[in-house]
Parts: structure tokens; sequence; C-alpha cells
């Protein structure tokens, strides 16, 4: 299974609309987006390919409240740590943003998280 397929169905149990890098216009919130924003080659010198695979994951949660939100990425990143499917480590404290032309306005949180799965 891939990263991002199994990191669906994780983030899944926590929150029912999760979506690749974007979520649909008009979207009922709160939401979760993920994106691969990198990660480190798994390869020996001869370059093969290790048996894992890391991807720099970056999660992002979008509510109508700040409190909504920092509850849903503390949970997330909870998820994600105690995982038995993958290895996940968050790289950083979530980071907010907010969309005050959105009507009601939106509250974000983004989380960078480095995961290990087989490759």
């Amino acid at each position: 299974m891939s990263v991002e397929a199994e990191l669906t169905t994780l983030l899944k149990t926590v929150c029912p609309r999760v979506y690749p890098d974007v979520a649909p216009a008009g979207v009922a919130r709160p939401y979760v987006t993920y994106s691969g924003i990198g990660g480190k080659p798994m390869r020996f010198l001869d370059n093969t390919a290790g048996d894992k695979r890391n991807t720099i994951m970056q999660v992002s949660v979008y509510s109508s409240t700040r409190a909504q939100t920092m509850d849903l990425i503390r949970a997330i990143e909870e998820l994600l740590c105690g995982s038995a499917t993958l290895v996940a480590m968050p790289m950083d404290e979530p980071y907010s943003t907010y969309e005050e032309d959105a009507d009601p306005p939106i509250y974000g949180a983004n989380q960078d998280f480095s995961i290990y799965t087989n490759r």
C-alpha cells in the first residue's frame, strides 16, 4: 500500500473529509489535506533501492474555529506517531493559518511529518 493510501485510511479515522493536496470548493468543515513535500532517498552506495521509503508529508487541518483546528491537528499527531502501519515523526509544531475572506473565516493548522513506509 502506498504512503498516500495508508495516510488517507488513518486520517479518515479522525476526520471523514481527507484530500490529497487541496479540498474541493465548498467542502464542509472540518477537513484535512496532505501534500508530499520531499523526503530522504533510501539508496545504497551501489544505487539500489532500500526496502523503505521516506516521505516528508505536510498535513493541514481546516475548520471554522481555532480550538477545533488545534484539537484535530493534535489528534492527528498522536494518531500518526502511534500508527502500527507506518513510522511517523513530527518535524515541527503546528503552525497556524487564517483565511478571513472566507465566510465564515477558515482557521488552519499545518504540520510536517517524516514518514517511513515499506517500498
